[in-house]
C-alpha cells in the first residue's frame, strides 16, 4: 500500500524537536504523530478557483485505543515565494479511509481561512490546532487527506507552505464511539428567494444505535458573500437554529470577533468582525451533545434566520455537521489539562506571552459527574510549585479556561511550566494520564524603574485608554478615553517597586491606533522607553483590540539593546503622501527607496545620515497612480520592505 508520508512514534515525556514541534510535554501514554502533508508548496488554481494537495498517512489500528487526537496546522512562507495575499476559505478533509482502494468519505475535519499575508516576512511561520477525537473511529489504518485551497490570485510567485499534523494520544476512550453521520455537507445559498436555504437545510434523519448513550453533533459553518443590503453572509450577523426532534435546543449568532485575532497583524481587513470567522483562523468547531433514546429514530435540522437579498453576490453559508453516537462516559470523576496558554511560546498564545504572572490554564471534565472542584498544582520546574483550589460547575466534557494567581518564576535561559490536577471532586481521579502537563516557555522581560510610557493618540482617542495592574490586579497607573485628546503626545513616568506587572491597552472599537482602512483614525504610537530616553519596547499601533504586555521590576535588569528600532510606514494607502517613521537606540545612515511594483525600477532615493529620529514625509502626486515598494535600509540589510498603493481616492478619508 503506497504510503506517502512518515510516522514518528514518541513515548512519554519525549518532545518531538523540530520547528514543527508544539512545545508542550503531555505526561501521558504513547503519542503517535503522523504527518499527511509535511512541507507542501499550497498554491491556487486561477483557472479553477480550487485546487487539492493530498497526501496519506498512517493511522493507528483499529483495536487500538485512542484517548484523543490533535489536528495542527502549520504555516510558513516558501522558500522560493512570498507568502500569499488573501484570505480564502481552505478545507481540511478526510477524503479516503482503507488504503488507495478503501472507501471514499470526502468528511470535512477542519476548515482554515488563509491569512492577508501581504507583508509577512521570510521567516514568518505559524501554528493552529484543534481537536478531532471525534473522528477517532475512522482515522486508522491508512487514510488520505486533502487539503483543499481556494482562491484565485496567481500562483507563480506566492503561496504557503504547509504541513498537516495529526497528535494522537493512546489510552482508555473518554467515551467510546460507535458511529458517525453525515447531517450536513455543502455550499447552501442564503437569501435568495428563487432558491431558499430553508427547501436544503431539511430535517436528517438518524437511528439510536442500540449501544449509544448520548450523540455529539459536529458542526463547521461560516457565511460568505456580499450580498445587499448588508453585506450578507459575510459580514451581516444573523442566527441559527438547531432543532432535535422538533424542540429547539440551540439558538445562536453566527458572527465572531477578529480584533484579538491570535494572527496579527494582518495586510487586509483581518480585523473586521465576521460571520463565524476571521482572516489567519481556524474556524471554531461547535459541539452539542444530544440525549439518544435507544431503538428510537431522531431528526436533527439547522433553520437559519430569514433573510431575503435585494441584490444576490454569492450570499452563501457553508455548513458541514456530523453526528457520532457514543456509549457512556468511562469514568465518573475524570478531569484533564487540556493546554497551558500561559506561559507558553506557543505562537496561537503570542498575544498573551510572554508573561510574569498568572498562568492561564485550560481544564476539561471528561467524567460523567458535574466537576465542582478540583486541586491544581502549578509553577516553573525547578521552582516551589504553588497551590489553588478551583471551584465550579463543569458539565461532561465542558471546557474552564481558568486564571490562576501569583508570579511566573523563570530564568534567562528556557524554562518549563507545570501543572496537576489532583483530586476532582475530592475523588479519586479515574484516569490520571492525562492530568498533568508541561510547556516550554521564555521569561518575560526584567526592566529598571522608572519607565517612561511614551503614547501618541490618534485621530480617535475616545476608543482608546490603557492601565498598569500589579500581581494583585490594582490599577497603578491608567489613563482613561476620557482624559485623551487627539494627535496629542503623552509620556507618562512610572515609578514602581519590585515585582510583577501587565501594561494593557484597549481600544473600544477594535480597530487599533492604526488601520488602512480607516483613514479618518489617522495613527497614533506607543513606546517604552528608558529614563535616558532608550528604547525598550515598540508597540505594534496595528493592533485591532488593544494589547498587554508583562515585565518585571527588578535589581538586575535585561540589558537595553542598541540596535533596537521602531519605525513605521503610514498610510500604506493614500491619495497624496506617506510618512516614515523612525525612532532608533542608535544613530546610523539610513537609505529610503521609492521603487515602482512590479519591476522595482527605483523612482526616488533619500539618504540621511547618523539619523537617530525622525518623520519625513513623501509626495506620490507626481506619480501614476498604482503599486510602490518603500525600503529602509542600513548599509546592505534592508530593514523595512512596505507596499504602499497610490490611488485616486482611499477609504473612508
Amino acid at each position: 500500500m503506497p504510503i506517502i508520508s512518515f510516522v514518528v512514534m514518541i513515548r512519554k515525556f519525549l518532545l518531538f524537536l523540530s520547528w514543527l514541534a508544539v512545545p508542550i510535554i503531555s505526561f501521558s501514554q504513547d503519542t503517535i504523530r503522523v504527518f499527511p502533508l509535511e512541507k507542501r508548496v499550497v498554491v491556487t488554481d486561477p483557472s479553477q478557483g480550487v485546487k487539492s494537495h493530498k497526501g496519506w498517512g498512517v493511522f493507528p489500528k483499529s483495536e487500538q485505543p485512542v484517548r484523543k487526537i490533535n489536528m495542527y496546522v502549520h504555516f510558513a512562507c516558501p522558500d522560493s515565494m512570498r507568502c500569499a495575499d488573501w484570505d480564502y476559505a481552505d478545507h481540511i478533509v478526510l477524503e479516503k479511509v482503507g488504503g488507495v482502494n478503501g472507501e471514499l468519505k470526502n468528511w470535512e475535519i477542519g476548515s482554515l481561512i488563509t491569512p492577508y499575508g501581504g507583508f509577512f516576512s521570510k521567516d514568518w511561520q505559524f501554528t493552529w490546532q484543534t481537536d478531532v477525537t471525534e473522528f477517532a473511529l475512522i482515522l486508522r489504518d491508512s487514510c488520505e487527506i486533502n487539503y483543499i485551497h481556494s482562491g484565485y490570485e496567481p500562483n507563480h510567485d506566492r503561496g504557503w507552505l504547509v504541513t498537516i499534523e495529526f497528535e494522537i494520544i493512546t489510552g482508555k476512550p473518554i467515551a467510546q464511539p460507535i458511529s458517525i453521520t453525515q447531517i450536513y455537507h455543502d455550499i447552501y445559498e442564503y437569501g435568495n428567494d428563487e432558491n431558499p436555504i430553508e427547501e436544503h437545510l431539511i430535517p436528517v434523519t438518524v437511528k439510536t444505535d442500540p449501544r449509544a448513550d448520548f450523540g455529539r453533533l459536529r458542526t463547521i459553518q461560516t457565511g460568505h458573500g456580499m450580498d445587499q443590503p448588508d453585506n450578507c453572509a459575510e459580514f451581516c450577523k444573523r442566527y441559527r437554529e438547531i432543532w432535535f426532534n422538533h424542540e429547539l435546543v440551540q439558538k445562536r449568532d453566527l458572527w465572531k470577533k477578529c480584533g484579538d485575532n491570535p494572527l496579527s497583524p494582518q495586510a487586509g481587513t483581518w480585523l473586521f468582525d465576521r460571520a463565524n470567522w476571521c482572516p489567519g483562523d481556524l474556524v471554531m468547531i461547535e459541539r452539542l451533545d444530544l440525549p439518544l433514546k435507544k431503538g428510537t429514530d431522531n431528526t436533527i435540522q439547522f433553520k437559519m434566520e430569514p433573510y431575503s437579498a435585494t441584490v444576490i453576490n454569492h450570499g452563501a453559508q457553508r455548513i458541514s455537521a456530523y453526528l457520532i453516537q457514543y456509549e457512556k462516559p468511562t469514568s465518573r470523576y475524570d478531569v484533564a489539562v487540556e493546554d497551558i496558554m500561559v506561559p507558553s511560546t506557543k505562537t496561537l498564545y503570542s498575544r498573551i506571552n510572554p508573561a510574569s504572572m498568572h498562568p492561564q490554564i485550560i481544564i476539561r471534565n471528561v467524567g460523567s459527574e458535574p466537576l465542582q472542584k478540583v486541586k491544581i498544582i502549578y509553577g516553573t520546574v525547578g521552582q516551589k510549585m504553588q497551590e489553588f483550589l478551583w471551584r465550579g460547575n463543569l458539565g461532561f466534557d465542558q471546557l474552564d479556561t481558568v486564571i490562576l494567581p501569583g508570579i511566573i518564576e523563570a530564568t534567562a535561559l528556557e524554562n518549563q511550566f507545570e501543572v496537576r490536577l489532583e483530586k476532582p471532586n475530592d475523588k479519586k481521579d479515574q484516569y490520571v494520564l492525562d492530568n498533568r502537563m508541561r510547556s516550554s516557555f521564555s521569561a518575560a522581560p526584567t526592566h529598571a524603574s522608572p519607565l517612561i510610557f511614551y503614547f501618541q493618540t490618534n485621530q480617535e482617542p475616545e476608543h482608546n485608554s490603557w492601565r498598569l495592574l500589579d500581581v494583585s490586579g490594582k490599577t497603578v497607573y491608567e489613563k482613561k478615553s476620557n482624559e485623551l485628546k487627539a494627535q496629542k503626545v503623552y509620556t507618562d513616568t512610572l515609578y514602581l517597586a519590585d515585582g510583577s506587572y501587565n501594561l494593557i491597552f484597549e481600544d473600544s472599537q477594535g480597530d487599533g491606533l492604526e488601520f488602512w482602512f480607516n483613514r479618518k483614525g489617522g495613527k497614533g504610537e506607543a513606546r517604552l522607553l528608558s529614563v535616558d530616553n532608550q528604547l525598550i519596547k515598540v508597540f505594534e499601533s496595528d493592533c485591532g483590540s488593544g494589547w498587554q504586555y508583562q515585565f518585571s521590576i527588578g535589581q538586575q535588569p535585561d540589558a537595553i539593546d542598541p540596535a533596537t528600532k521602531e519605525i513605521s510606514i503610514y498610510p500604506t494607502r493614500t491619495s497624496e503622501f506617506t510618512t516614515l517613521s523612525y525612532f532608533a537606540n542608535t544613530p546610523g545612515d539610513i537609505h529610503v527607496r521609492l521603487l515602482s511594483d512590479p519591476g522595482e525600477e527605483l523612482l526616488e532615493e533619500h539618504f540621511y545620515p547618523a539619523l537617530k529620529q525622525g518623520y519625513f514625509r513623501y509626495d506620490l502626486t507626481r506619480f501614476p497612480y498604482g503599486r510602490f515598494f518603500l525600503t529602509v535600509s542600513q548599509g546592505d540589510q534592508e530593514l523595512v520592505r512596505r507596499r504602499v498603493r497610490f490611488e485616486m481616492s482611499s477609504p473612508k478619508e
